[in-house]
């Protein structure tokens, strides 16, 4: 039996954070605008494009149908899905760079993704805070991108980061989360002024902090989070008279009245609660918690957690705004504090 000549055009980046389905769909788009695979073509069964691909049925299936639902496929029982438009003007197409994936960030992905619609394929990729791997996906993106979307975090070796980025054309660039020193030329940015975002959070929360007379940050001392962040909460506790320390493990550092603690990894926070359980302290009370970063849950644990946290849905919204207006401007996204009893 003849293999079906669309084989040829589609292909998975194992790489790639982006689902399958979505891979799939995108090559097949990709396909038709070349015009390598032409209106009225039988596309290979779900059946092949398992066997062919290791995929899943449910994987294929779901590509197709996305597809489907946007016009670009049609289906016939008993014969298959074949394309039914070739009208497929996806002018835009984001190599998008994220260091982790955690709730904060899908929530960014996903605003993002839900604001550009079918105005964009995206190839998503995921570094996880390393630079030597960060360089390499750069390296290797191509230059076919209309845009270059990252968010840069790294363990170690940030200080080069510019280097790399230096390298893409500014006018396909936008630095998402975190601006980088060094970094030339007009681009577009959607970011976050962490030392004035803390101070001015730490600021609106000084009535209920006022209980406290020591502040402690839980930072890992091998961590991704910018510098700005501790400079913020120290210049904080000088300009109003608090006791700062720096905690690097939590699971070593006694909990004592009249301390509020500001949590930074979910990891932490868990070990924090755990820790003031197993004392008589009162929460809200004896001692203070701010955890960064809104998430549900935080609403619920210990009658509701104090929160300082930017706002992930604007920050996905307002890269798609800079995207589709070919924008190079900076926003600096807002920070909120939210009160609740752990304070």
């Amino acid at each position: 039996m003849k293999k079906n000549s669309a084989f040829q055009y589609l292909h998975f980046d194992y790489y790639s954070a982006t689902p399958k389905y979505l891979q799939l769909a995108n090559a097949i788009i990709k396909a038709i605008g070349e015009g390598n695979i032409v209106k009225d073509e039988i596309l290979p069964s779900i059946n092949e494009l398992s066997f062919e691909f290791e995929i899943s049925r449910d994987t294929a299936e779901k590509g197709y149908k996305y597809l489907k639902n946007i016009g670009v496929l049609g289906s016939v029982p008993g014969k298959g899905y074949y394309v039914k438009s070739a009208d497929v003007k996806q002018e835009l197409k984001i190599f998008l760079l994220f260091n982790k994936l955690s709730t904060h960030k899908k929530i960014i992905y996903d605003s993002l993704v839900t604001a550009l619609g079918e105005k964009a394929t995206i190839d998503f990729y995921i570094y996880n805070n390393d630079f030597d791997f960060f360089k390499r996906l750069i390296q290797n993106a191509g230059n076919d991108y209309t845009h270059y979307v990252i968010i840069p975090h790294f363990l170690e070796g940030g200080e080069n980061a510019h280097h790399v980025i230096n390298q893409i054309p500014k006018d396909k660039l936008i630095l998402l989360d975190k601006l980088v020193p060094d970094v030339t030329g007009e681009y577009g940015a959607v970011y976050e002024n962490f030392d004035k975002d803390i101070y001015n959070a730490l600021e609106q929360a000084l009535p209920a902090l006022e209980k406290y007379h020591t502040l402690k940050i839980i930072l890992p001392a091998y961590t991704y989070h910018p510098d700005e962040i501790v400079n913020g909460f120290k210049r904080f506790c000088a300009q109003y008279a608090f006791n700062p320390k720096v905690v690097h493990k939590i699971e070593n550092e006694p909990v004592k009245d009249g301390e509020a603690y500001i949590n930074l990894m979910e990891d932490d926070l868990v070990f924090l609660i755990e820790k003031i359980m197993a004392t008589k302290l009162k929460v809200g009370k004896n001692v203070g918690v701010i955890s960064y970063n809104e998430t549900p849950m935080k609403k619920i644990i210990l009658n509701g957690i104090t929160t300082i946290s930017t706002d992930f849905q604007m920050m996905g919204e307002k890269t798609a705004e800079l995207i589709l207006d070919r924008s190079n401007r900076h926003i600096e996204i807002p920070f909120y504090l939210t009160l609740r009893p752990s304070l």
